[in-house]
This record gives structure tokens, C-alpha cells and sequence, in this order.
């Protein structure tokens, strides 16, 4: 082990990623020294997954989600990499601001968990309340922080009142101004142990025998878009939920098909780094199960836009064959590993 260390003289690269904690991770990490790419944090950490709950609603509908709660990916790098991360929050917003220019000061890459409503750098039509959004911070500029943000091709800044809004937004998920630094890195990691260890953990997750986890959970919610017809009579209501599911999917996030395609990308490196050609035949079904998903939100946009008839037992259809795809690329994992 080592300490992490951030040197202030080069350019800090920034890696423009698909997802905001994997992208922060990574350019965190190899900023710091340990090089790391964005798919290897997905599955390095095993927070790929999929839920359908029912009980947790968002603006009335049900939470749908495709990759394990926020700061799987930070604390499974800290399991998996071997990297040990330290963690702040505060009561006082002054304080938090004061910790983090101290941090700066230090030469250190700081992680924040922030609400995207209050970052100005976000587009209008881009800003909504979602209180889990990572970035990454590698300096400042009199009161304008620099800013790494993963979703966004280039560096970016924002203003002190801002970023201080933006870290202590009330709501569900209120970061409390969360901050996050790389105290410790490896040398190495130990891939050859560490990346079947994450496979299985995420096959097991995928093969949960909870009815609303895993591929059991895509199964599930197949069933309930065949019979959404008998509990909402009104067409409109019915493509609000479909709706619901392509921006839960698509826009929310990286979405089902965006995290597919990460672990794609992460087979493929690992059956690089283990000479497993198996891995490489699983990367390439993975990406198929991208490409079904992606039909899958097509259809959904096509139906709540009129361009095509209502059809909900296509829709399940669709989802039901997601679930199929997706469970033979895990069936392939665990015997591969």
C-alpha cells in the first residue's frame, strides 16, 4: 500500500464516462496513480443489478433500478482494489465548504455526492431534484471550483454558493455535504482473485430468489406490463408508467442498457487481463442484452408518442426475452468462473 497522492503539477485528465460514481473512481483513481477504467469499476465493484420496488415510489411510481444503491461502486473498490477510502459529512454547510478547500489546499482529488437541480453547469431541461449525483473536484479558481464531471465531455466550474446548494440539498438521499478522498492505493491489484470474486457476487445478485430482484425482478415487471391494461383503465395513465420505466431505464443514471454495455466492456477486459476466452463469449452476449434492452425503451418510446399502437403484451415480450438473454450470459459466468 501507498499513500494516494494527486501530483498538482500535471494536468489532471479528465475521463468523460457513461455513469457519475464509476466515472468519478476512475479518474480519482488514476489521477492518483492506481490507472483504472470505468467498466473495470462497475464490475471490479459488483454493482450491477437489477430491482422493480413497488413500494418505493418516485413522483408516484414505482423505483426501477439497474445497478446496486449509491456508493456500492465507491465501498466495493475499497473491498475488491484494496483502495481505502475516507468518507466526511457535516451538519454545518460553512464547515463542509471549509473542509473541502483544506482538502484542495492538500492537493487532494475530493469526491462529492451533490443534487444536479442546483449545479448551473447542468443544461435547464437536465436539472431535476436527484440528491445522488457524483463529481469529482481537482482544484480551484478564486471562488469558481474545477470541476471533473464524468457526464460531461470536459471540465467544467462552478461557483461557491452553487456547489455549496448543490452539496446540502434537502430530500430523499440528502448528501449532507458527502465527501469522499483516496487515502490509500495497492501496488496492484490481484485481478486474477479479485474479478472472479466480483462475477459471482453479481451472478448471485442476478439470481436472487426475491421475485422483484434480479432476473426473476425483469421477469416480474414483464408480468405486470402484460396486465397493466386491468389495474389502469386510462391509456394515458398507462403510458405515464411505460414512460416511467424508458426514463428510469434511459435518462435516469446510465439506465438498464448503459450498464449492460459497461459490463460488456468490463468482460472484455477481463478476459484480457485473464486470458479467458469465455469471458470474451459472455462480453459479446452482454452486448446483445444492451441491444434488447434498448428495443425494449424503443418500443416504450415509440407507444407513448403515438408512433406506434398501444401493445402491452409486445412490451412484455420484449422484457420477458431481456430476461431470458440476460440470464444465459449469467449461467455462462458462473461456469466460467
Amino acid at each position: 500500500m501507498h499513500t494516494a497522492e494527486y501530483d498538482t503539477n500535471k494536468k489532471f485528465q479528465h475521463l468523460h464516462s457513461a455513469h457519475c460514481e464509476t466515472g468519478v473512481m476512475a479518474s480519482m483513481l488514476s489521477n492518483s496513480g492506481l490507472t483504472m477504467s470505468e467498466p473495470m469499476a462497475l464490475g471490479l465493484s459488483a454493482s450491477i443489478a437489477f430491482a422493480f420496488l413497488p413500494m418505493i415510489k418516485l413522483n408516484g411510481l414505482p423505483l426501477i433500478a439497474y445497478r446496486m444503491p449509491p456508493k456500492t461502486v465507491i465501498k466495493g473498490l475499497q473491498k475488491r482494489a484494496a483502495v481505502r477510502m475516507k468518507f466526511k459529512t457535516f451538519r454545518s454547510s460553512e464547515k463542509g465548504m471549509d473542509e473541502l478547500d483544506r482538502q484542495i489546499e492538500m492537493g487532494k482529488l475530493v469526491g462529492l455526492q451533490t443534487s444536479v437541480y442546483w449545479l448551473p453547469y447542468f443544461p435547464d431541461e437536465m436539472r431535476f431534484h436527484f440528491n445522488a449525483h457524483n463529481l469529482l473536484v481537482y482544484g480551484r479558481d478564486g471562488d469558481d471550483y474545477l470541476i471533473s464531471d464524468p457526464v460531461f465531455e470536459s471540465v467544467v466550474r462552478c461557483g461557491r454558493a452553487d456547489l455549496q446548494k448543490a452539496r446540502f440539498a434537502k430530500g430523499a438521499l440528502a448528501p449532507k455535504g458527502m465527501m469522499y478522498t483516496a487515502e490509500q492505493l495497492p501496488a496492484v491489484i490481484d485481478y486474477e482473485r479479485q474479478i472472479p470474486l466480483a462475477i459471482a457476487r453479481s451472478a448471485r445478485t442476478m439470481a436472487a430468489p426475491l421475485p422483484i430482484i434480479g432476473i426473476k425482478g425483469i421477469h416480474f415487471l414483464a408480468n405486470k406490463l402484460a396486465k397493466l391494461d386491468r389495474k389502469l383503465k386510462d391509456p394515458h395513465k398507462i403510458k405515464l408508467f411505460i414512460g416511467h420505466i424508458v426514463r428510469m431505464q434511459e435518462e435516469i443514471g446510465t439506465g438498464g442498457a448503459g450498464f449492460r454495455f459497461i459490463y460488456a466492456a468490463f468482460l472484455q477486459e477481463a478476459a484480457d487481463l485473464l486470458a479467458n476466452p469465455v469471458l470474451q463469449e459472455a462480453s459479446e452476449m452482454m452486448t446483445e442484452v444492451g441491444d434488447g434492452w434498448r428495443l425494449f425503451a424503443l418500443n416504450c418510446a415509440k407507444m407513448c408518442k403515438n408512433r406506434s399502437s398501444l401493445d402491452l403484451k409486445y412490451l412484455s415480450q420484449l422484457l420477458h426475452q431481456c430476461a431470458d438473454e440476460e440470464q444465459k450470459v449469467w449461467q455462462l459466468l458462473r461456469a466460467a468462473i
